[in-house]
């Protein structure tokens, strides 16, 4: 993948939404190698959605991929040959790798000349060109973010994207079972893959060779899509909390907060994501206590902290002096 080196040939580019965005080659095929490098002093997750990889035609900060539309046509077509002629010059002096243009217009002649001349790709398409941004930053954006892979089992519970963690064989797979079973759906076993595609978005996938599977002890791998439906299946989710399952015994539970419970983070590549420990014990219901997990910190997130209003109505009881 072009994630792993932080370039993406324009050639590949063009191949992979030739037929979706309908491109067209109008100049410069001999650019047709050019590759979008994500910058070297932007690798990080934490500044990679910044890079200026694609964006309408700019020539003070020059996107790689420059977008020229029915605007940017008319801005060049109403100026005067010889300040067309220097626009043109500075949009090529800033050495993008790749231009379109969209929203079904013709290139002007000076722009496939120019293409030819420095071996820039011209492509043309008839799509919008806000949406052709849209779309193309989307891809980029998800192609160059920085990834992770982590054991657990990834789930859609309560519309919300929840990492299920723990040691081997403590049960995350059965309750992964447990939870389709009650209308939840499976994105992930074992190796779910986190990409960072914007400062305070982290989003989790599946690896292509492990989708739809699902490993529980005593059955093996079984095909969650077979057995449960298409409707049993996410493909991602935006990671929003992670649940971490750990044996205690009953030390270890009398030293769990009675108010707070077990709520902490953990930073998921430069992101901290909310975490919270059960305890596996016999007789206790995991799925019910996952889901209601999941429904508290969507409480929580929009503000509400059941704890918080708990501890303030028993202090106003004792202040009021009723029992």
């Amino acid at each position: 993948m072009a994630g792993l080196t932080n370039q993406l040939s324009i050639d590949d580019l063009y191949n992979i939404h030739r037929d979706k965005l309908k491109l067209e080659w109008v100049a410069g095929q001999e650019g047709a190698k050019h590759a979008l490098i994500q910058d070297e002093e932007q690798t990080s997750a934490e500044h990679s959605s910044s890079v200026s990889w694609v964006g309408h035609l700019n020539l003070i900060h020059p996107h790689q991929v420059q977008i020229i539309g029915k605007t940017e046509i008319k801005y060049l077509e109403g100026l005067r040959d010889i300040s067309m002629q220097d626009s043109i010059a500075q949009l090529f002096n800033s050495r993008p790798v790749c231009i379109i243009v969209a929203d079904g217009c013709n290139a002007p002649t000076l722009l496939k000349r120019k293409s030819n001349e420095y071996n820039t790709p011209l492509l043309a398409t008839p799509k919008d060109g806000n949406k052709l941004a849209n779309v193309l930053h989307y891809f980029l954006t998800n192609l160059f973010a920085d990834m992770l892979t982590l054991h657990g089992v990834y789930m859609e519970v309560m519309a919300i994207g929840v990492l299920i963690t723990g040691p081997s064989g403590i049960g995350k797979s059965e309750l992964a079972l447990e939870l389709i079973s009650r209308g939840h759906r499976l994105i992930a076993d074992d190796a779910p893959l986190f990409s960072k595609i914007a400062p305070d978005i982290v989003n989790g996938t599946c690896p292509k060779a492990l989708q739809d599977f699902l490993e529980v002890r005593g059955l093996g791998i079984i095909n969650v899509r077979e057995l449960f439906g298409d409707s049993a299946i996410k493909k991602n989710k935006y990671l929003k909390l992670i649940v971490q399952l750990q044996q205690m015994d009953a030390n270890d539970l009398l030293s769990v907060d009675r108010l707070e419970g077990s709520y902490d983070t953990q930073s998921i590549l430069d992101m901290e994501v909310p975490q919270i420990t059960l305890p596996v014990a016999p007789g206790r219901n995991l799925a019910v206590m996952l889901e209601c997990a999941a429904r508290n910190h969507i409480l929580r997130d929009s503000g509400y902290n059941a704890s918080k209003i708990f501890a303030k109505r028993q202090r106003k009881l004792m202040e009021s002096g009723e029992e």
